[in-house]
């Protein structure tokens, strides 16, 4: 109990000046925490409508928004609201925890005599209009019993936009064939634009090549086992198996996998807040400074 609550409740019957000599505060500190009574408590009653909304905000995330993005999102009556007054109202940062290691990855080789493309970003992942400068990747998905299946990505690297994904229980080349075309068709033309990529074997391939000659996209390609020269891919992968995982290892089924997926990747575009975009969405900011479409094509 506090001890100038514990004066309040027994002054009566013992009196200020003996309560205050025995629990050691000084009566000056008890007379104003008594005085300022009124004003704690519309503070508390403050924090406890702010808690409120926080949760709100936080469960619409599906439980992935921690304190920086809460905040950001919490509606503002009156005057702003602060990172710190928005931590003390919620009690804990709602940062998803690290699980367990996951399963290894399966091997994406490098396949013999495979085609190269040069480096035309040089790590700068960044550009100043949308539908120029693409990454992509794949990322596998353990179902469980050391199955797995796989998500290919466009990554659209002014907005960070999804622009285009595909998922399957392979990894051929048709998978990231597939994920070009429903970026295209997103976007209506890619013509002009780099693709950025590892060398994984479905790249290199040749069937990818021509791919991205009938689009009219121009191929780049990172060092050869370099993580830090595909970064935004990575991170984006990272992130989406942080959000949908929760901790876990694996999905229980592929069903389940392709549900989560689906559901996580549509938010992404259209209601999660990226810290780059100025907490906006992918399709938020796209609609603020340019015109683009916003349709989110169907994985194939």
């Amino acid at each position: 109990m506090n001890r100038c609550q514990f004066v309040e409740d027994h002054q009566r019957r013992f009196g200020v000046k003996r309560l205050c000599s025995i629990l050691g505060i000084a009566r000056s500190s008890f007379y104003y925490w008594r005085r300022t009574a009124a004003d704690r408590a519309a503070r508390q009653a403050a924090d406890d409508r702010l808690a409120a909304r926080i949760r709100k905000v936080h469960q619409d995330s599906d439980g992935t928004y921690g304190t920086p993005r809460d905040h950001c999102r919490t509606p503002r009556r009156g005057r702003p609201v602060g990172q710190p007054q928005a931590r003390r109202a919620d009690h804990a940062d709602h940062r998803p925890r690290r699980g367990p290691p996951a399963a290894p990855a399966p091997h994406h080789p490098r396949g013999p005599g495979c085609g190269e493309a040069p480096d035309l970003i040089g790590r700068d992942f960044t550009a100043t209009a949308v539908n120029t400068k693409y990454v992509g990747d794949i990322t596998y998905l353990s179902v469980g019993s050391g199955k797995f299946c796989y998500l290919a990505t466009v990554i659209d690297l002014c907005s960070r936009r999804l622009a285009g994904w595909a998922i399957a229980d392979h990894m051929r080349t048709d998978l990231v064939i597939d994920a070009l075309a429903a970026a295209e068709r997103t976007r209506g033309s890619l013509a002009g634009a780099v693709m950025h990529t590892d060398h994984g074997a479905q790249y290199t391939s040749r069937a990818f090549a021509d791919a991205c000659r009938l689009a009219g996209v121009r191929q780049s390609m990172s060092a050869v086992g370099s993580s830090a020269d595909n970064a935004a891919a990575e991170s984006f992968n990272a992130t989406f198996k942080r959000e949908t995982l929760k901790g876990r290892q694996s999905w229980s089924s592929e069903r389940e996998a392709r549900l989560d997926a689906f559901r996580w990747l549509h938010r992404y575009n259209t209601q999660r807040r990226h810290s780059r975009l100025g907490q906006r969405s992918p399709i938020t900011y796209e609609n603020a400074f340019h015109t683009t479409s916003t349709t989110l094509t169907r994985a194939a």
